[in-house]
């Protein structure tokens, strides 16, 4: 093992196998999911090696959303959050929908689900009736509210979660209304909770042969997800918007400079005094007001006219580079279309050309997580729905019956 390990992709890959999809190879798993929580849950559990089926109805358009991948014909929004999965067609409504999929659930290691509760079990293919066939099954449903209490009945979409949450009242510039997130934050954080919840089960069942029933709400992964700070508010202390400062941190701000925007977060008394010396302001390092965290909490108004001033007729790249030579922690602000050109992407395998179900490619976001032993990746493009009915049907030793046999929409 080199002494460096993890300095570059051939090091830390040196004892990387070839023979496995990833960590979770042999886990199998059913996604009866829609819209983004919980297909996220089940992609990420496939692009760590897991056997994942899509359980599409019919005619279903769910993850047609706008716009389309240029140079394709598909969603982008599809073709992102079901990479790596196979599709099978069953309407879980009918009978020999539901007959086929309880058999595919006794073959399987996990269910996610994030329909509204109560719609599964009045299809019968709810938690009761899943560990019926297998009993060690590990059964997650994510929703809004969660499995139980008051409002658990209640319809969520994410935009709903952040302003029922609080988070979208934190949102913003302090002198503005709430802002929602532009990214589908409640159910990426319920997603993520939901693959942690997975495979903590899993583990639990490995070691018991207990299966069990795992239950995220959105609202419980906003709450879960917002750094603690409803314990301030719950003790007496609701936290104030503060934009792009921050209330412990100071400078800590977007700052314009030339030709663009960056941000700098200066939290250390020795980081101070190397920004100091940046600017030439060698005398700020200990002066009153500017020398001691507290004195620049105190002091917020000035120390952020200094580094604006610093910035402002320098070009945002040169800065960047002075600071980060310096060992502080700063970034150009920059918009997504310029971190996707960035090639350092490539370095971490990113953006992945990934060959679509229509045949065309496209770049597809790849998986976070790195493993050594086992890698990961985007082995392929989201299914058409229905795609891999037959062959789905086939492993269960079934022929195909007529709800295999649909029509489905596979331009989505």
């Amino acid at each position: 093992m080199s002494a460096v390990h993890g300095h570059d992709a051939g090091d830390f890959y040196r004892e990387a196998r070839d023979d496995l999809a990833g960590p979770l190879d042999g886990i199998r798993v059913l996604d009866v999911t829609k819209v983004w929580s919980g297909p996220l849950t089940s992609a990420i559990l496939a692009d760590m090696g897991a056997d994942v089926i899509r359980v599409e109805l019919p005619h279903g358009r769910d993850g047609e959303v706008p716009p389309r991948i240029p140079g394709t014909g598909l969603s982008w929004f599809r073709q992102t959050v079901n990479r790596n999965k196979r599709s099978a067609g069953l309407d879980l409504r009918e009978t020999a929908g539901r007959e086929t999929f309880l058999r595919l659930v006794a073959t399987a290691d996990v269910v996610v689900e994030n329909y509204r509760p109560g719609t599964l079990d009045g299809w019968g293919v709810g938690w009761a009736q899943c560990r019926a066939v297998r009993p060690d099954l590990v059964f997650v449903s994510i929703s809004g509210w969660g499995q139980y209490g008051e409002r658990r009945t209640e319809a969520a979409y994410d935009p709903i979660m952040q302003a029922a949450s609080g988070w979208m009242a934190l949102n913003g510039p302090p002198d503005a209304g709430p802002v929602r997130a532009p990214t589908f934050l409640a159910d990426e954080l319920a997603g993520l909770h939901g693959a942690i919840g997975a495979l903590a089960a899993l583990w639990h069942r490995a070691r018991t042969g207990e299966g069990q029933h795992v239950d995220v709400a959105m609202f419980d992964a906003m709450l879960a997800g917002s750094a603690g700070l409803h314990t301030l508010a719950a003790a007496g202390r609701p936290p104030e918007r503060w934009g792009n400062q921050t209330d412990f941190v100071v400078p800590s701000n977007v700052y314009d400079c030339a030709d663009g925007q960056i941000y700098l977060a200066v939290a250390l008394d020795r980081h101070w005094r190397d920004l100091a010396e940046a600017m030439d302001r060698p005398e700020l390092a200990r002066a009153p007001g500017f020398g001691r965290a507290a004195d620049r909490l105190a002091n917020r108004v000035e120390v952020d006219a200094v580094v604006a001033g610093w910035c402002r007729g320098r070009p945002a790249d040169a800065v960047v580079a002075e600071l980060v030579g310096r060992g502080l922690t700063v970034s150009r602000v920059r918009t997504v279309a310029e971190v996707a050109a960035d090639p350092y992407l490539a370095q971490r395998a990113m953006l992945q050309p990934t060959v679509l179900s229509d045949g065309s490619t496209a770049p597809i976001v790849g998986p976070a997580a790195k493993f050594s032993r086992t890698p990961t990746r985007v082995r392929h493009g989201a299914p058409a729905p229905g795609q891999h009915t037959a062959q789905v049907l086939d492993e269960l030793g079934l022929v195909p019956v007529e709800v295999a046999k649909k029509t489905y929409d596979t331009t989505c």
